[in-house]
């Protein structure tokens, strides 16, 4: 061994090994605002916290700072649309990638898949007509295919996944009857209860991708109704979106 090495004190090698697990928020931090979705999100976020304070009428319409969270929102709203520029790709890849069991199975993810990628492919000519580039007269049919489309990708996204909680819950009910009968002989199952533990976490993901869908379905429906109707209360709208930004910024926070 070098004889430099063997100088290296207990003070330096504990500052040394805290060096890392102080950086690891931020590393984290750094990974997830890499990510397209982190930062879309995070714009989301921002969005409908914004839209809460204007649809509970907190402030007068005649306070400048309205105008200026008017206007926050809208351009916010826009600078979102620019990261949806090829995501439909995923979509594709998705779909192509995905191991399907049955006729169902490829139905719903025909629909999912596909109707999220056709809403993320016109959502790309949206943004070039509320830009200017694209003649500002076609954006509202855009708007009406780009709504539908998203709302029969949720109706296939949240069917998938509520077969995937059921796949889930027979799995936990075998695990857990696997362990009540180590349990009962004396024998540890140490490994059955970490499997057990990491099936529950998954659970409440799939859970919270399930509601979130609920939230984003919510405010497809109203953009296809012209916010008219039953569920189309702006307040109640913006709380929806605030809480699908929030579960969704969990997810990508948790894979990073």
């Amino acid at each position: 061994m070098d004889a430099k090495a063997s100088t290296v004190g207990p003070s330096q090698t504990a500052t040394a090994q805290s060096e890392p697990k102080g950086k690891d928020f931020l590393n984290h931090l750094e990974v997830y605002l890499a990510k397209r979705d982190g930062v879309d999100k995070l714009l989301k976020i921002s969005r409908y916290a914004t839209k809460i304070i204007l649809a509970s009428s907190v402030l007068p319409e005649t306070v400048p700072l309205t105008r200026q969270l008017k206007s926050f929102e809208s351009s916010v709203g826009l600078s979102r649309k620019a990261f949806r520029l090829g995501k439909f790709v995923q979509d594709v890849n998705a779909l192509r990638n995905s191991h399907l069991d049955s006729k169902e199975e490829i139905l719903l993810s025909v629909i999912a898949y596909g109707g999220e990628g056709l809403y993320y492919f016109v959502e790309q000519f949206i943004w070039l007509a509320k830009s200017g580039l694209i003649d500002a007269k076609h954006s509202r049919n855009l708007q009406k295919i780009s709504a539908w489309a998203e709302l029969i990708g949720y109706i296939g996204s949240i069917s998938l996944k509520l077969r995937d909680l059921k796949r889930i819950k027979e799995d936990e009910a075998c695990l857990n009857s696997s362990i009540e009968i180590a349990i009962s002989r004396g024998v540890g199952r140490t490994e059955e209860e970490e499997r057990r533990k990491k099936l529950r976490e998954k659970k409440l993901m799939k859970q919270l991708s399930v509601v979130q869908d609920i939230a984003d379905g919510l405010m497809a429906l109203a953009d296809i109704r012209d916010g008219k109707g039953r569920f189309t209360d702006p307040l109640l709208l913006s709380c929806a979106g605030l809480l699908s930004a929030l579960i969704s910024t969990h997810k990508n926070w948790v894979s990073c």
